[in-house]
Formats: C-alpha cells, sequence, structure tokens
C-alpha cells in the first residue's frame, strides 16, 4: 500500500506539473500503516463527534493526503489527477472543501497546535475516545508554535494526541537542523513530558508497533519520531538534495522502480458508538442591564455577556491567554469552569486551539490584549482558509489603555482583522451594545473580532436596542456634518458635536460599531445630507474606520470631502485623556477638524 501512495503522488504531481512527491514519499509507509486499522474514522459521516481526526501538518505533502483518500474510495483516481488544477477540491494544501479535511495546513507548524485544541474537544467537552493524529514534518520542528503545543499537550496531559514527525533530514535549501538526529527530538519532547518512540519510518513492524503503543497510551501525549528518505524508493530523487517542490524528472521510470500502479483498498477502522456531546441547551437568562449614564469598561461588559451567553448555551466555551482579569473572561471561568481554557502566554496556541475546537463544533470565544493577537495572525490568516468559526476578543486597544504605554496599546488591530478574508470586525461603545453582540457572535461565522476598551465609557443604550452586525447608530441629527466614531472615540464625537453645536454648526454622529461589514447606506445618506465627513479613531491611520468609510463611499459613488482623525504619531505613557489629546482624537480636536471641513465646503 505504501508503495500505491508513492506511485499516486508520483502521477497527481506529474498531471499537475508541479508539487511535492518526494515529501509524500518519505511518509508513505507511515500514512499506510495509521491507514490500516490505526484511524477510526467513519468517511461516509465525517463530522460524527466519534471519530478520529488526522491532521496533516505538513500540508506540502498533500499528494500523500490524497492518494490515500483514493486508496480508502472517497475519491477516484480522475479526481486525483485534477490535483492543483483550477476548480479542483484537490488543492495543492489540504483545505476543508474535502469533509474529511478538518482545517486547512500549509503554513507549517500550525497542525500540531491545532491538534492540541482538537484533542482537548474530545477529552475534555466530548468526553470522547477519540483520537488524534497529526503527521509533521521535520523541517516544521523549528517553529516556535511546534514548541507552544508540545507543552500544553503535555501539561493538560493529552494521551489522546499523537504527533508522527516524518524524519526525512531534506528541507527546502538543505539539510534541517538535527538532521536524522532522533535523539535530539525524543530528549526535547521528553523534556515536556511527551512519551517519545524513536523507530525506522521504512519499517513495517516497527511502525504497527508504535501506533499500536501509541493508541494504548495513558496520561501523557505520543511522539512517534520516523527515520525517513524523502523520495524513498526512486533512485533519481531518493535522500537528494534539489528535488524539493518539483514534479520527478522521469516519472514513468520511478513508476516502474515501485513495482508500478496499483489498485489496493483500505478499510478504515470504524469507531466506537459514541454520543459526543449533546446539543447545545438554551437556558433561559437575562444579559446583564447596565443603566444609561452609568460607566462601565466594554471589557468587562463582554466577560459579564460571555457568562450569561455560556448560561444560556452549552456549546460556548472560553480561552484566555493568562489574562483572564483584564479581559474579564474570569467570569465566564468562575461560572463554567468546565468550558473555561487556561492557554497561558501563548496566543498561537490560544487561536489555534479555538481553530481545533469549532471543528469538533463547540463554539469558541479567545481573548487576550488586541495587541498581542498579532503573535498568532498567520493562524488567523489560516483560519479564514480554514473556513473557521472563530471569535477573538482584543482588550486595551487604542491610546486610551493610558499608563502601560504603547506596547500594551493595540493600535493595528482594526486593519490586520479587516482584511482577513470573510471576516466581521466590531468595536462597541458601550455595555449594553457590548452585551448585544457579543450574543449574536455565537452564531456569526468565519473570523469575528470584538475590540474593547480598557477605561469605562458612559452607558449609552437601552439594554432592549438593537445592534445588527453590519449595521450602525445615528445617535445625533445634523446636515452640517458628520462625525463617525466607535468605541472610545463615539463618546469624543459626541462631545464634538456639543462644541459645534454652540457654534451654530449641526453635526450627525454615528457609532460605527460595526466596521466590517460597514454600513455602506448610513454612510452615503449622510455623506449626501451633510456633505462632509469626520471620521475618528483610536487606531493608526492605516485600514481602520477612516478607510472603511472611505471604501463604503467609494462603493455608493459618494465623494465628498473626508477628513480622517487617527494616532499619527508614537504614544508614551500617560492618562487617556492626554494620549488622545496628543493624538488629536479628542472632542476638541474633532471640533476644529469639522469646523474647518464646514469652512472649506463649497458654497
Amino acid at each position: 500500500m505504501a508503495q500505491q501512495l508513492r506511485v499516486d503522488a508520483i502521477r497527481a504531481a506529474r498531471s499537475a506539473g508541479s508539487g511535492h512527491p518526494t515529501s509524500a514519499m518519505s511518509a508513505a509507509d507511515l500514512l499506510a500503516g495509521l491507514f490500516d486499522g490505526h484511524l477510526r474514522l467513519d468517511f461516509d459521516r465525517p463530522r460524527a463527534p466519534h471519530n478520529d481526526h488526522f491532521v496533516l501538518s505538513k500540508g506540502h505533502a498533500s499528494p500523500l493526503l490524497y492518494a490515500g483518500y483514493k486508496a480508502v474510495g472517497v475519491i477516484n483516481d480522475e479526481e486525483l489527477m485534477t490535483f492543483r488544477s483550477f476548480g479542483s477540491r484537490i488543492e495543492g494544501h489540504p483545505t476543508p472543501l474535502l469533509p474529511w479535511v478538518d482545517v486547512a495546513t500549509g503554513s507549517l507548524g500550525q497542525g500540531l497546535p491545532i491538534g492540541v485544541g482538537l484533542a482537548l474537544a474530545a477529552k475534555r467537552l466530548d468526553r470522547s475516545t477519540a483520537r488524534v493524529w497529526v503527521l509533521c514534518g521535520d523541517s516544521e520542528m523549528t517553529e516556535g508554535s511546534v514548541w507552544e503545543a508540545f507543552e500544553h499537550a503535555a501539561h493538560e496531559r493529552l494521551d489522546n494526541l499523537v504527533a508522527l514527525v516524518d524524519v526525512n533530514r531534506l528541507g527546502q535549501t538543505g539539510e534541517t537542523m538535527h538532521g536524522w538526529g532522533l535523539s535530539a527530538y525524543a530528549a526535547r519532547a521528553q523534556a515536556f513530558g511527551w512519551q517519545a518512540l524513536e523507530i525506522d519510518g521504512h519499517d513495517a513492524g516497527q511502525i504497527e508497533r508504535a501506533l499500536t503503543r501509541a493508541g494504548q497510551a495513558s496520561d501523557r501525549p505520543v511522539v512517534i519520531l520516523a527515520r525517513t528518505c524523502k523520495g524513498k524508493g526512486v533512485a533519481e530523487v531518493e535522500d537528494q538534495h534539489g528535488k524539493h517542490g518539483k514534479p520527478l524528472a522521469e516519472p514513468d521510470k520511478a513508476i516502474d522502480q515501485l513495482g508500478g500502479s496499483r489498485n489496493l483498498r483500505f478499510t478504515p477502522a470504524r469507531p466506537g458508538a459514541e454520543t459526543g456531546h449533546q446539543p447545545a441547551r438554551r437556558t433561559p437568562v437575562s444579559l446583564t442591564r447596565h443603566e444609561i449614564g452609568t460607566e462601565t469598561a466594554t471589557r468587562h461588559a463582554y466577560g459579564s455577556a460571555l457568562r450569561e451567553l455560556g448560561t444560556l448555551r452549552a456549546d460556548v466555551v472560553a480561552l484566555d491567554g493568562e489574562v483572564s482579569n483584564s479581559t474579564f473572561a474570569e467570569l465566564f471561568r468562575d461560572s463554567h469552569p468546565d468550558r473555561y481554557f487556561e492557554m497561558y502566554i501563548a496566543e498561537q496556541q490560544l487561536v489555534a486551539s479555538a481553530v481545533g475546537m469549532q471543528a469538533r463544533g463547540w463554539r469558541p470565544f479567545a481573548s487576550t490584549f488586541a495587541a498581542f493577537l498579532t503573535r498568532a495572525y498567520d493562524f488567523v490568516r489560516m483560519a479564514a482558509i480554514s473556513r473557521a468559526n472563530i471569535r477573538l476578543m482584543g482588550s486595551h486597544a487604542g491610546v486610551a489603555t493610558g499608563e502601560d504605554g504603547p506596547s500594551q496599546m493595540g493600535l493595528e488591530d482594526i486593519a490586520a482583522f479587516r482584511a482577513i478574508h470573510g471576516s466581521t470586525v466590531l468595536c462597541p461603545s458601550d455595555a449594553n451594545q457590548t452585551a448585544v453582540l457579543v450574543e449574536q457572535l455565537a452564531d456569526s461565522s468565519g473570523v469575528c473580532y470584538l475590540r474593547t476598551s480598557r477605561g469605562s465609557v458612559p452607558v449609552l443604550y437601552d439594554p432592549a436596542q438593537e445592534f445588527p452586525i453590519g449595521g450602525s447608530t445615528v445617535l445625533r441629527d445634523g446636515t452640517d456634518v458628520t462625525l463617525v466614531g466607535a468605541g472610545v472615540t463615539l463618546h469624543e464625537a459626541l462631545s464634538a458635536a456639543e462644541n459645534l453645536a454652540s457654534e451654530g454648526l449641526r453635526a450627525r454622529v454615528i457609532d460605527l460599531y460595526s466596521i466590517k461589514p460597514v454600513d455602506t447606506e448610513t454612510i452615503a445618506r449622510a455623506a449626501v445630507e451633510t456633505g462632509a465627513i469626520v471620521t475618528v479613531e483610536d487606531h493608526h491611520p492605516e485600514g481602520g474606520v477612516g478607510d472603511a468609510v472611505l471604501e463604503a463611499l467609494a462603493s455608493a459613488d459618494t465623494p465628498v470631502p473626508v477628513t480622517k482623525l487617527a494616532v499619527r504619531t508614537m504614544p508614551g505613557s500617560g492618562k487617556a485623556a492626554e494620549l488622545m489629546r496628543q493624538a488629536r482624537i479628542d472632542a476638541h480636536a474633532i471640533a476644529e477638524a469639522a469646523g474647518q471641513l464646514v469652512a472649506s465646503k463649497p458654497g
């Protein structure tokens, strides 16, 4: 069977004219052994909660995975030959377009961290005997995210997680850091608390014994370190430099060396009859009501709303990066400890775990400081490719964070999350609005981001008011100029409107709490009716609220003068009011910019 997988990987790459057949060939024996009785997966019901999971972390070896699917019988040879073709499900790296692929891979170092999330969900939430198998490449073992996963898996005693490392010695440009030094990898894994098994990755007997031992593991995760040869079985490429990422020059000769084409079939092992987690219960609960005129931080409102959402819905889980007393995720933790996950200061593992959990049907909310989510940005980007439904909360956004200084201030987050395909970006302006948006996020799809602030702000809205995602709120009408803000800057815009009124200028104030999708209709109407717009944001000028408004105006073909107020200089430490004044995003600066813009309008 391993030879068949190698042959089909070569054939697929030949058909595409590109690909990574040599990386597939080194791991063929491992995959053949795994699929032959160890991976318990009902391919007819790939989302069944009792299934095992297989994650191909070395996603460039996708021809091997697709050859395995052909051997199982879920794709045919005709589809296999569409590898890397336009419109094919058989893409260059695996994605969930194929129903047996849980998550997209290809950005190395992500498979094992996501495997941790899958294993956590299976063990602690589903209470299932499902096992998670992750096939890693040796090159990706230098990624820090891999070692975040090693440490967290050991800490959680995930004995349902198995990493298979294809140690074929050769990376894209040369030898890997440790070459065939299995003991170097084993020592590291054991230091983290894993059981490490060193084997010859082309010896079927050793593979079978290692997989059996891994399947019987107790109290700790297992890593199988397999010494292999890149391009195994074909003299032209076996253990040769410079053969990475390209089809074989003489594929027919190579296929002959491997014994020719075959049409063997796997009979996958069936998972046990388990129910998995029960459908979400809905317990009646009222969201915390915040009285108009009182002051509450939106980060605190997030924690309160999440706690209540956890009571309402049994499928909601919360994760945090060891700042739960700042994000107020601790409120969820104290009420629902069985569905709370402390991920510590490991933001890549934080996001990866959320991606893994949602693949098992849970609805994760993950929180940390907005600035620290940049560490996990590649995981966020890949989450969109995975078609993952995750909810991220970034607190301490903007210069309003205050004395902690710029290292703690999220000033790029809106731009970063707006750039994610299919994302939702929300910036609530008061506590009641925050609660309503959090409840909606439980059923939202894609990558959703909620931006919250450190300091308390006045409650503006009645608890019963609705805030649809994609909407906005006009808090004050006017015909001379429009002021657009979100979060803390909305309150500054309201103060500016009062100041302008004393000068005889009527300013319309829009709360753009939904930055993506943006309320183009309301913005375009304001542009037509007031003829000038000032946007103000506690964020750098690139890619934030101002650019969202400009894009809305462009799509509506409504050109009007726009002044963008944003944080254009490097902030330091200080009081929030001092820093907002320095950045010229406070009420005085808004009123001044609006007055100048109105004065410059034609007529």
